[in-house]
């Protein structure tokens, strides 16, 4: 048994991460709560920022191990304060390195490709397009000669737990919410491909490596998908719904392919969740009325951080 703090843990990765490695670990949360009114798991809870760092360090002095989550996340979201970005997702990764000797979990992201054609693995070229890419690159670059294991995620989609913040800006979540309350979902080409993960593959990733020799980058995803093919599955589920395409230039000019191979084979980590998994999921969560403004801009990092700010 490890102690493992989780920082950042009061999100919509974090929810997931803390219940299953709270099944074999002693964990703690550190979060801000930027996007969270409380925190309401039975879980030692510390609400904190990362940049109170005689707070934070008191915590690191306990932890055996640490999970990264801390972010700015998403392109839009860190294009509204670029400086901002690069200290909470890049300068912090600075100072954990020299307080923090244990094992460190960071999760990087896929975007750090960029618009590439080939199906890229971890040597492969790093073509960042946003200030969230580069900051996640910066941050790998710093952890580089430690005891630490980079996830570079795909894009999220599902339910996390019962607690934690859905994401309503990402592309199957928001996809499946416009098919059933529009009965449209508007589609920019189409072509692009994206390397898609359920959110809890994510915490099964961690929970498999976490206590394992594994160091270094690992791409993590679950499948290659166009998006005009998620859209397409989607309307399987929500046959009353349109697929809308238009050859309009879109502001997120990403297009990858990834391979998640090194991980599988050098770790016992198989993706659990299915696309159609992540759209039941979300298809039930709206149509039982969970949720009672998908307008709400908490849903939407961008939204909420262009409304409320962040300092």
């Amino acid at each position: 048994m490890m102690k493992v703090l989780i920082v950042g843990g009061a999100g919509y990765v974090g929810g997931g991460i803390v219940d299953l490695l709270g099944e074999s670990h002693e964990v703690k949360v550190y979060d801000s709560l930027i996007y969270e009114e409380s925190y309401r798991k039975d879980v030692p809870f510390i609400y904190g920022d990362i940049r109170d760092q005689d707070l934070l360090k008191q915590q690191l002095n306990w932890a055996d191990a640490v999970i990264w989550l801390a972010a700015l996340v998403g392109d839009g979201a860190c294009a509204i304060n670029p400086k901002l970005t690069f200290e909470i997702n890049a300068n912090s990764l600075g100072w954990l390195k020299k307080n923090f000797q244990g094992r460190i979990v960071f999760l990087s992201t896929c975007s750090v490709y960029g618009a590439q054609d080939a199906v890229l693995n971890e040597e492969s070229e790093t073509n960042p397009l946003s200030e969230y890419a580069s900051s996640k690159l910066t941050a790998e670059e710093v952890l580089n000669d430690t005891d630490s294991i980079i996830f570079r995620l795909g894009t999220l989609f599902g339910v996390s737990d019962r607690f934690a913040r859905i994401r309503l800006d990402l592309v199957v979540n928001v996809l499946v919410t416009k098919a059933l309350l529009e009965k449209k979902m508007s589609v920019f080409g189409g072509e692009q491909w994206r390397p898609l993960l359920h959110v809890n593959d994510v915490a099964s990733a961690i929970d498999t490596t976490l206590d394992s020799s594994l160091k270094g980058i690992y791409n993590l995803h679950y499948k290659n998908y166009k998006i005009i093919e998620i859209a397409e599955e989607i309307a399987k589920k929500v046959p009353d719904s349109v697929i809308e395409t238009t050859p309009m230039p879109f502001q997120d000019s990403r297009n990858y392919r990834v391979s998640s191979d090194k991980l599988i084979n050098e770790s016992n980590f198989k993706p659990s969740f299915d696309l159609s998994v992540g759209i039941d999921e979300i298809y039930n969560l709206i149509i039982e009325k969970r949720i009672k403004d998908v307008n709400d801009p908490r849903y939407s990092n961008q939204s909420f951080l262009q409304r409320y700010g962040v300092s």
